[in-house]
């Protein structure tokens, strides 16, 4: 009897700090009705701002003794030459420097950046001319269920299944300041494309048996997703090389996910399905897939007799494909059985970003020679 009474309390509780919550964030239906949640851009600001605050008090002891140092290895406008930019891809270690240095870049984004799910290759992109950082990219296992790619793709629900392994998503992209007044961003993720991530991914995957379908999998990467953080990309928009690398919209998501689903309240979710003994309570581990937050999140919203609706943020984002094999559409609707990859190397696709996107803006923008290490330190805000 006591144990009944404290779970109601406590179910009472959230029930009031989620409504509660919600409200703050300019969120006025509380998703009733089957529509969309009415939102400012103050309030989707304000969804952002509240996670990435969580995100910078999770990282402050880590990161804050190492700030003078980690800072050394961004550069100052007058340290980069545009004509000479060269990028190379430097593997992320999360145990050593490198981890570090991924963990501090990700802080500059305003949409804080998810650690990624089951299998991970993280880079850095260095410019070999300085030894400076130019910006960071990660691709992760995709979600399984994306309306958007499947449709462009032609999947079944068989073919995604069996195939799902050969496509990763690009979680995190972009270039850090001053390269990113460079459009160094689009180098960034035109890098995705090349050769080196490519082989990468082969070695790295070889031979590996999928968790949920318990089959060998190819080792070939066919095809990457890029999602925008908020709305239409600058970043993404237009992005093609021609021979090279192509970037293509192929539709938006539906306004989904967990992300303005605070950690406090998270984990009040997750207690909550513990009590009741619920297997999503246990935490993720992979095989589970992406989505497991927002099934923590459904299913906790589900105990406490509330709308599932409020997952629906109402937030879209647009969706890209990076094509990686020259017959990507056969292999992923398992026309054929082999998946040809052959890509344009890291200097390939630098050459190509210098003369198309980076001196140009160097000569219509040179304002970027005057940004200083001490610009970039000051971005870090509490870090400091």
């Amino acid at each position: 009897m006591v144990a009944v009474m404290q779970h109601s309390v406590l179910e009472e509780e959230l029930r009031a700090a989620i409504v509660a919550h919600l409200r703050i964030l300019g969120i006025k239906n509380l998703g009733r009705n089957g529509e969309p949640p009415v939102l400012t851009k103050d309030a989707i600001r304000a969804m952002h701002a509240m996670q990435r605050q969580e995100l910078l008090e999770r990282e402050r002891s880590v990161l804050s003794p190492r700030l003078s140092r980690l800072i050394q290895h961004f550069a100052e406008g007058r340290e980069i030459d545009p004509k000479h930019i060269n990028p190379e891809l430097v593997p992320v270690r999360a145990e050593d420097k490198t981890g570090l240095l991924f963990r501090l870049a990700t802080l500059l984004w305003s949409v804080p950046v998810s650690r990624g799910f089951g299998r991970r290759m993280r880079f850095l992109v260095r410019d070999r001319f300085n030894g400076k950082l130019i910006g960071i990219f990660a691709l992760g296992d995709p979600v399984f269920n994306l309306r958007a790619r499947d449709s462009w793709i032609g999947w079944t629900v068989a073919d995604r299944k069996l195939r799902l392994a050969n496509v990763m998503d690009a979680y995190v992209v972009g270039a850090v300041p001053p390269y990113s007044k460079l459009l160094g961003g689009k180098l960034v993720c035109s890098l995705i494309g090349s050769a080196e991530v490519a082989d990468s991914f082969a070695a790295k995957y070889a031979g590996r048996r999928g968790v949920i379908s318990g089959q060998v999998k190819s080792n070939k990467l066919a095809l990457v997703t890029v999602t925008s953080a908020l709305g239409r990309s600058s970043l993404y928009n237009r992005l093609r090389l021609p021979g090279l690398i192509e970037l293509v919209r192929v539709g938006t998501t539906q306004g989904w996910g967990h992300f303005h689903v605070p950690g406090r309240i998270f984990e009040a979710m997750r207690h909550l399905l513990e009590l009741y003994g619920h297997p999503y309570a246990k935490g993720y581990k992979y095989g589970n897939g992406p989505n497991w937050r927002m099934r923590v999140v459904r299913a906790a919203l589900k105990q406490l007799g509330m709308d599932q609706d409020l997952l629906r943020h109402g937030v879209t984002r647009e969706v890209y494909v990076m094509p990686l094999a020259q017959n990507w559409r056969e292999f992923l609707q398992g026309k054929t059985q082999e998946c040809t990859v052959n890509r344009p190397s890291v200097e390939e696709i630098a050459a190509a970003c210098r003369e198309r996107w980076i001196i140009p803006r160097s000569q219509r923008f040179p304002d970027y020679v005057r940004w200083t290490r001490e610009d970039t330190l000051g971005l870090f805000g509490l870090l400091r």
